[in-house]
């Protein structure tokens, strides 16, 4: 078990885009009396006695189905599930005021409609101007006394591509921070996603399965691997919403959280989101390359610089009153405005062959 929980525990610092994972182990028979914080740091590859002691005081630590305190010395038999992020902290979050857009807010949560361009969190080589600066900031005016200790990662629980738009939730409390950490490892958080990709797609409707990690040579980039030999396991089911001949507009809902999972996903079957430049959808992937066409899609590069990815619909039953709540967020400006090229681009070439 312990070696089943450490490959488990490296994968989830690689690939997940779903920040807390859970960790499950039992006790050997032959183990003596042990504070838990102590037996996991053993247990878990790259953990540690912060990180451990701050997912007990939080309540993300079970044994045999209940809460323990940080003195609790596991015993024989002993089941434990961790739900926690065990990644390291790369850097402080700095509090810097800055315009977010809250879409809904009470005292457990927040949705926010991330834009594009906009990094979620601090890491190497961006360590200000992130989304968790500025909530940050905004939770210490309603709070003074929040800190990453009381609250890790200022209740960020999963997280989007920089260059990818859309909705995102927040916990204002350690306990919605848990219910819904547990929420997305479940995997009864209900996403849905809107992209533009490359080509025709064949059929109306589908379901991907392929494990996504990173790729062998290349530690940016994620690759998909069918066979299941390298990552972890990812399922996208995808929807076409309508065709414009060269490229299809696709609706993505995500069973797992996966980095890149459907930009890795879609360029695995054969349709890169468009302008995409990690994956191949930054050039013309279909069409005959001529003066006009290549102008046309050049121009619509230009209307939307990024992968033409928004995260559109996010629902989940809020931690205090158990009912399912949904938000929706429109389409932004530079994919709407691309989608409408299309469109039109589509109907004349069609009118063209009539």
């Amino acid at each position: 078990m312990a070696d089943d929980l450490q490959h488990s525990t490296t994968d989830s610092q690689e690939n997940n885009d779903e920040l807390y994972e859970r960790f499950s182990l039992v006790v050997d028979k032959g183990q003596e009396p042990l504070r838990i914080d102590k037996f996991l740091m053993a247990r878990i590859e790259g953990a540690t006695r912060n990180k451990l002691q701050q997912a007990i005081n939080l309540g993300m630590v079970l044994v045999n189905t209940k809460e323990v305190r940080p003195n609790y010395k596991i015993k024989p038999q002993d089941e434990i599930i961790v739900y926690s992020d065990m990644s390291p902290d790369e850097t402080d979050v700095v509090p810097e005021k800055m315009d977010i857009n809250i879409v809904y807010e009470d005292g457990d949560l927040m949705i926010i409609n991330k834009p594009a361009g906009m990094v979620v969190h601090p890491g190497s080589g961006n360590y200000s101007g992130t989304l968790l600066n500025g909530v940050s900031y905004y939770l210490r005016q309603q709070n003074p006394s929040i800190s990453e200790d009381t609250l890790p990662r200022f209740g960020l629980v999963h997280r989007i591509d920089k260059n990818t738009s859309g909705l995102l939730v927040l916990a204002k409390t350690d306990k919605a921070m848990r219910h819904l950490a547990k929420q997305f490892f479940d995997h009864t958080v209900k996403r849905q996603y809107v992209a533009l990709v490359w080509g025709d797609v064949e059929k109306e409707s589908g379901t991907i399965i392929a494990h996504v990690g990173r790729h062998l040579r290349f530690r940016k980039l994620f690759e998909a691997y069918p066979e299941g030999d390298h990552g972890k396991e990812a399922i996208t089911h995808y929807k076409v919403l309508e065709r414009f001949g060269y490229v299809t507009l696709v609706e993505c809902v995500l069973e797992t959280g996966r980095t890149h999972q459907i930009r890795v996903h879609m360029k695995h079957i054969g349709h890169p989101l468009f302008n995409d430049d990690f994956y191949g959808g930054d050039k013309i992937v279909k069409g005959t390359v001529f003066s006009k066409y290549k102008q046309f899609v050049d121009n619509c590069f230009q209307l939307c610089s990024r992968q033409a990815l928004h995260a559109k619909t996010l629902g989940f039953t809020h931690p205090s009153t158990g009912k399912d709540i949904f938000f929706e967020a429109a389409m932004p400006a530079d994919i709407a405005a691309v989608i409408e090229k299309w469109r039109a681009y589509s109907t004349q070439a069609g009118s063209r062959q009539l």
